[in-house]
């Protein structure tokens, strides 16, 4: 075997594990499918129609994975550090609740001037939610999954009693939320599609955590510390000041995707804001390794099965949940997976 060749095989191992489990777990609900009497064939066929099939269902797609990319850092940068952290879901909604209350104290202000203030304020109140779990883990020896799931229902509940109280719009009748952003805030469309500039800000994001992870004396401090939290404290790194600023920085990447879905989506903050995005950004981050550039992909790809759900519902008779559980099972074949790295002679042999 040529050397080029050995040497990309040890990096081929974090591609080919993921997509096996990945192909596996298609698989696996694709024997579901066919138990409860179903095609796998027809239910793979729409799937693909119904999430890149064509130009509007590739749109409808993109659109979905907009909050999955900032969801997915939400996860994937802590998860560098060795932390798991699971509560994207309510940084979302507090920066989807904070945007909207600082649109309202900004009206009349420019445009721009208004939209960085909504974007400070949701990413200053996702980040400071998320980097209290690295503080709780830090100084108190608190688990951050277990925290940072308790402190999403904790924002969840914040989040309802606010709107449905003190900020709440007389006129929302039926569906209680807060005034309707001034529309110098709203967040138009890419030219040419219909999908919102939060999926080009999702981007840029993920390159520049990338670019902080993989290029810089922090995301070296960070990924060392992740190996091995022994010996980067006996290197004299401050672990406890490289978790606040990993979890406070995802938090403040999914605040940033609450913040689009008020100003580009839904123009006011309300029940809406619970669409499940932070749970989502869990498998995103799982299934990419927790490499950010990895994230782009994997967002796509799970936007697009979110995307296809209402067509497999009218023309399969399938309940809407079926892609839930679709991403539940890919979610217990990507973590299964974990247990196949180093267990390959092949990679090792390149390796070594």
């Amino acid at each position: 075997m040529r050397r080029p060749v050995k040497a990309l095989l040890p990096r081929l191992e974090g591609v080919a594990i993921p997509v096996a489990a990945l192909l596996a777990g298609l698989a696996l609900f694709g024997v579901f499918i066919a138990l409860v009497g179903k095609s796998p064939v027809e239910f793979y066929s729409l799937m693909y129609k119904g999430g890149f099939g064509t130009w509007f269902s590739l749109q409808n797609t993109l659109l979905r994975a907009a909050p999955l990319l900032l969801a997915g850092l939400c996860v994937a940068l802590p998860a560098r550090l060795g932390l798991v952290v699971i509560g994207g879901e309510g940084a979302i909604v507090l920066g989807g609740l904070a945007a909207a209350a600082m649109a309202n104290v900004m009206v009349g202000a420019p445009s721009l001037v208004g939209l960085l203030a909504m974007a400070l304020a949701a990413m200053l109140a996702g980040g400071v939610w998320i980097g209290a779990v690295g503080a709780l883990r830090h100084y108190r020896g608190v688990n951050e999954t277990i925290s940072s799931l308790l402190m999403a229902y904790i924002a969840i509940a914040l989040m309802n009693h606010l709107v449905e109280g003190p900020l709440r719009d007389p006129a929302s009748l039926n569906k209680p939320s807060t005034a309707p952003i001034d529309e110098a805030f709203r967040i138009g469309l890419i030219p040419g599609m219909d999908v919102h500039w939060g999926l080009v800000v999702g981007i840029i994001a993920c390159i520049i955590a990338w670019f902080l992870i993989e290029r810089t004396t922090f995301g070296f401090g960070a990924r060392m510390t992740g190996a091995n939290v022994r010996a980067a404290q006996l290197q004299g790194l401050a672990v406890g000041r490289l978790i606040l600023a990993m979890t406070g920085l995802g938090g403040a990447c999914a605040g940033l995707a609450g913040m689009f879905e008020v100003a580009a989506v839904q123009g006011s903050a309300n029940a809406s804001l619970i669409a499940g995005y932070g749970y989502a950004g869990i498998l995103v981050a799982f299934l990419a390794r927790h490499n950010p550039l990895g994230v782009i992909p994997v967002a796509i790809l799970l936007g697009g099965i979110a995307a296809a759900g209402g067509l497999i519902q009218r023309r399969m008779g399938l309940p809407d949940a079926t892609v839930l559980v679709l991403q539940g099972i890919l979610f217990v074949t990507i973590l299964l997976s974990e247990t196949a790295y180093g267990r390959f002679k092949l990679f090792k042999r390149a390796a070594a």
